[in-house]
């Protein structure tokens, strides 16, 4: 068992398994030592789990664990672009985060926090990142937070 992985079980998570991409797109690209990992949602098995507005019918706990739910589906992909070794992740290079929410709910940046820390937790030294974290009126399907990312892998 690789360090990651020793990390997540010490935090009772288990990565979800791969969402397929819901449209004409691959889940992830990897060019040179850098992983694009396309945007992903609040799913676990294929299925939506946080739907909805912050500040209308989702609260700000709601929203960080959907936030925290993409995280583990960006790891989830991030482990099969490193071939099943996540200790192969050099570094988080950024986050981008978009929050289905109201025109007046201002705390985008909470919401995020919650993915941010997560990979933190379980990357160690690898997961600081540089971020975004935008409002918008609409997601796909609904979906409440949908987060990219791109990683360094070795």
């Amino acid at each position: 068992m690789g360090i990651v992985d020793q990390r997540l079980a010490d935090l009772g998570l288990e990565l979800p398994p791969v969402n397929p991409p819901q449209g004409n797109y691959l889940p992830f690209v990897r060019t040179g030592n850098l992983v694009f990992v396309a945007g992903q949602g609040p799913r676990l098995a294929g299925e939506l789990r946080h739907r909805g507005t912050l500040g209308a019918d989702v609260d700000l706990e709601e929203g960080q664990r959907a936030a925290r739910l993409c995280a583990l589906n960006v790891l989830a992909q991030l482990r099969l672009a490193c071939e099943g070794d996540l200790d192969r992740v050099v570094r988080m290079v950024r986050l981008a985060g978009l929050v289905r929410c109201t025109v007046d709910f201002g705390d985008q940046a909470k919401v995020l926090n919650a993915a941010s820390d997560l990979l933190c937790d379980v990357l160690g030294a690898a997961g600081p990142h540089a971020r975004i974290a935008s409002g918008t009126h609409a997601l796909p399907s609904g979906m409440a937070v949908e987060i990219e990312a791109i990683a360094e892998i070795s």
